[in-house]
């Protein structure tokens, strides 16, 4: 499916979502800005018109955490598929984890990305510059503005990029020229757990331990760690993916302009709990674990009716599904996200859980305030239109019913029903997904960071 782009495309009868409140209005774009904003806009001609009927309209989601495979696991996915799928569910910008094959810690495996996004991303992109106990010297030197974020797996992690050693963490957090990223689990910790429950079980270690054995100890233990060094060293530091309620203790109830440090919720630790190893198994084993219904719903109130947890991502990871079938020491974490993004987090504004506008702050506005992203993630005059169209559902079709358009073809929501789709998203002024269409000439841009 490969439709033509429009040099002008208006959007009437809009409920515009942004910064706070909603407003009624049409909304021009024009060389892939945001021209004008107004009750009614008139006198445009050669224009490709939709009309939102009162729908909201909100700037597309800006992925702060991805894992598109690309290069490196081609099986699993890469840069074009996964960034058409993320168009779908209403993210028009992603950031993509260093932890490829080979993994992005020197300037040569950042460019081969870049060029390879140049080319094939649908949606626009940036890149996190990766670290490991070899590369401090280049990080120390690296330009801010060539790299979204630096991340730092201070736990268990694959390769060569788990830091763990003391004075090279003093060293990263005391030098690193842009925000810090950490993946935070206490390895220690998970290796005691493991090797209790290998005693117990053997190899066949069920899915439902694997909470057990990356507890919520692993995680405040290393969340702790990282929060420390950022107080001692004033680090702009974020933290990813909180999964339990007693890490939240460790973050300010502070509008995010007031600290330094950040932390980011991810959706399938606000959309599963532990009961559903029962019927998804390995499907949903992530890292950091998916844990208790009481940490769910405490996730879910710290987003709603708090500052403590700043921007709700993805961590999108896809394996296959015969990867995800093998037994616990073998089968991957991951969870493959992006396609579904934006209806399964309008399921907790249907269910009056999270207001849109909350919503909008934290996988848009905040996001592109704590990154620095020039031009994007409000919907402004003068700004880069990126925004998603969102209906409500007229009929109840499960997911597994639905055209998956993620390489790995399988989604944890398989047997959902969402309540509210994605209509149409629209990335730097070219419509990349309308009405069940595909718009594959669509191009993303690289994100300009300002910093």
């Amino acid at each position: 499916m490969n439709f033509k782009q429009y040099p002008n495309i208006i959007i009437r009868n809009a409920n515009l979502v942004n910064e706070g409140r909603q407003q009624i209005a049409d909304v021009l774009i024009q060389n892939g800005r945001i021209e004008k904003i107004a009750t009614t806009i008139t006198g445009i001609f050669n224009a490709k018109t939709i009309d939102a009927q009162g729908a909201w309209l909100i700037p597309g989601m800006i992925d702060d955490q991805v894992h598109f495979r690309e290069p490196g696991a081609p099986h699993k996915g890469n840069i074009a598929s996964e960034s058409m799928a993320a168009t779908i569910g209403g993210i028009t910008s992603y950031m993509d984890m260093p932890n490829t094959n080979p993994p992005t810690l020197d300037l040569e495996s950042l460019l081969q990305k870049k060029q390879i996004a140049a080319r094939q991303s649908r949606a626009n992109y940036a890149f996190h510059f990766g670290v490991s106990a070899n590369n401090l010297d280049l990080i120390e030197q690296l330009d801010p503005k060539l790299v979204s974020g630096v991340k730092v797996f201070m736990g268990a992690s694959t390769g060569n990029m788990l830091v763990d050693d003391p004075k090279t963490l003093e060293r990263l957090f005391a030098n690193v020229p842009t925000i810090l990223l950490t993946h935070c689990e206490s390895t220690p910790q998970i290796k005691k757990q493991q090797a209790l429950h290998l005693q117990q079980y053997g190899a066949d270690i069920p899915a439902r331990m694997h909470p057990k054995i990356r507890d919520k100890h692993a995680c405040f233990e290393s969340s702790r760690l990282a929060v420390s060094l950022a107080e001692k060293y004033a680090t702009q530091l974020h933290v990813l993916h909180i999964s339990t309620a007693k890490e939240l203790c460790l973050f300010k109830n502070l509008p995010l302009n007031r600290k330094h440090i950040s932390a980011e919720v991810c959706i399938h630790h606000l959309s599963f709990d532990d009961s559903d190893y029962e019927t998804l198994g390995h499907l949903i084993k992530c890292n950091p674990a998916i844990k208790t219904l009481q940490d769910k719903q405490a996730l879910i109130a710290a987003v709603a009716q708090s500052n403590r947890l700043d921007i709700i991502g993805t961590d999108h990871a896809p394996h296959t599904w015969d990867e995800k079938q093998q037994s616990y020491l073998n089968a991957p974490a991951g969870l493959p996200l992006v396609q579904h993004a934006m209806p399964a987090l309008m399921e907790l504004v249907a269910d009056r859980k999270l207001s849109i506008e909350t919503l909008v702050r934290k996988t848009s506005h905040q996001v592109a305030d704590l990154f620095k992203i020039k031009d994007r993630g409000y919907i402004r005059e003068g700004y880069w239109a990126d925004l998603v169209l969102l209906r409500k559902n007229h009929q109840a079709i499960a997911v597994k019913d639905q055209k998956n358009y993620m390489h790995c073809n399988w989604s944890p929501f398989q047997d959902r029903t969402f309540r509210y789709q994605v209509d149409t998203t629209i990335v730097s002024g070219q419509l990349a997904w309308h009405q069940q269409q595909l718009f594959l000439n669509c191009q993303g841009q690289a994100l300009d960071i300002d910093r």
